[in-house]
C-alpha cells in the first residue's frame, strides 16, 4: 500500500515526504549521516507555516513551510 498525507492550510499544501526531506537535508548540513536518525518526530504547526522536529530525542529545530 503507498499512502501519502499533506497539510493543507489557508492556501498551503504541502506533503509529509517534503517535510521530512527538509528535515533530513538540514540534518545532513550539519554533518550528520542519515543512517544515524534512530527516532524522528515531526509536529506540524499550520498556523505558524512551520513544522519542529525532533531527532534521537536530542537535535531540535524548526522549518518554515512557506
Amino acid at each position: 500500500m503507498k499512502a501519502s498525507m499533506f497539510i493543507e492550510y489557508q492556501g498551503l499544501q504541502i506533503e509529509e515526504k517534503d517535510i521530512l526531506a527538509k528535515i533530513k537535508e538540514l540534518w545532513v548540513k550539519d554533518g550528520n549521516k542519515i543512517k544515524d536518525i534512530k527516532e524522528l518526530k515531526m509536529y506540524v504547526k499550520p498556523e505558524e507555516f512551520a513544522a519542529y522536529y525532533v531527532i534521537n530525542d536530542d537535535k531540535s529545530g524548526k522549518i518554515d513551510l512557506k
